[in-house]
């Protein structure tokens, strides 16, 4: 989970006040008010040793020889001065082995990096996390990950029954020796894949009320929406089309930034994707998490606003984390949005942030 510093108080406090409208709250994020969390504060909250810029540019290069000094140490000098983080996997888990990361530790980097955490259904991700565990080096873990057989693709959705990644972890923290690895890694062969199932349940729960936005008392009258539709009707939240993304500002980019359309929404469908975290936070806002009609205590009006906001707060940290993903930071661009669209009181969350985007990109 992310820490919540002073500064991160300070951004939610300030959402839960509520006293910005949509348009102060694009202003506010257009022009870069936010105290953005940087790749250097999180690798500083991990590592805060005066010899970091070294032992990652010796370690990086102790991995590829044949690699360019230069290069290598400019890319973690930019990494440094927070002007872009790593999104290679092998290069966050180089990282934590170069600097005596823990498990955990790792995890916390792997989802501030790549979306996602420790992911123990696939391949590499099981090896490393073993090796980090027993303090163990970079090139020990990668030269047995590469003596294993790869696991094939999945090319079809996940199934409901599916062994999941929680209970694949549970059992690799009893493994000791490498031989035990070895026949854990062979044994859970069939069942290693790159996409994660929690998530793709909650985005075709999710998915699933968008279809089928009405109840069916009478089958033939069903309404039943296409995936074109739904990104029209309800993903499109007036976020510009086009990859162009001159002229935009730090924030501007990092909203627009893998915003769905409706290719991901297909491929994500049928196994070939992985659902990205910005989908399943924006499938909750439009949703608001009644995908069963349930009732919530915090609908009624005797709670204020900073109750119902401290309630999906709770909600959507335990949502993420069944996911694997980074609970929510609210000195990140985008979560910093959907936690000023949960504070919605008279229309609903997803207007509330459609208001935001319209004003943060209109010409």
């Amino acid at each position: 989970m992310i820490e919540l510093t002073q500064m991160s108080v300070d951004e939610y406090n300030r959402i839960r006040d509520g006293n910005m409208t949509p348009s102060m709250a694009a202003e506010y994020l257009k022009v870069g008010r936010i105290a953005l969390r940087s790749f250097r504060d999180v690798l500083l909250s991990l590592y805060p040793e005066a010899d970091l810029q070294q032992k990652l540019t010796d370690a990086f290069l102790a991995a590829s020889p044949d690699s360019a000094p230069a290069s290598v140490a400019r890319k973690v000098r930019n990494w440094l001065k927070g002007q872009n983080k790593p999104t290679s996997r092998e290069d966050v888990f180089l990282i934590a082995f170069a600097l005596g990361m823990t498990e955990g530790q790792a995890g916390a980097m792997l989802c501030y990096c790549t979306e996602y955490g420790i992911h123990y259904r696939e391949g590499r991700d099981l090896v490393y996390a073993w090796f980090l565990r027993m303090g163990r080096s970079y090139q020990e873990a990668k030269a047995f990950y590469e003596s294993m057989p790869a696991h094939p693709p999945v090319q079809e959705a996940p199934q409901a029954g599916q062994e999941l990644t929680h209970q694949i972890q549970q059992k690799h923290l009893f493994l000791q020796t490498e031989e035990e690895l070895r026949a854990f890694y062979l044994e859970q062969l069939p069942l290693m894949g790159e996409n994660h199932t929690r998530a793709y349940h909650y985005f075709q729960r999710y998915l699933n009320k968008l279809i089928h936005p009405d109840p069916a008392w009478d089958e033939d009258d069903e309404r039943v929406y296409s995936l074109d539709a739904v990104m029209e009707e309800y993903l499109s939240m007036q976020m510009p089309s086009g990859k162009d993304r001159s002229g935009y500002s730090v924030c501007q980019k990092l909203i627009k930034r893998n915003w769905p359309n409706t290719t991901a929404l297909k491929n994500i469908r049928a196994g070939r994707e992985d659902v990205s975290r910005k989908l399943l936070l924006l499938l909750y806002v439009i949703t608001e998490n009644v995908v069963d009609e349930e009732y919530s205590e915090f609908d009624e009006d005797y709670f204020d606003l900073a109750d119902r906001l401290e309630d999906h707060w709770w909600v959507i940290n335990a949502i993420l984390n069944d996911c694997g993903m980074a609970t929510l930071d609210p000195r990140n661009a985008t979560d910093w949005l959907v936690l000023y669209a949960l504070t919605a009181t008279d229309e609903a969350m997803s207007e509330r942030m459609e208001q935001v985007i319209e004003a943060m990109f209109e010409e």
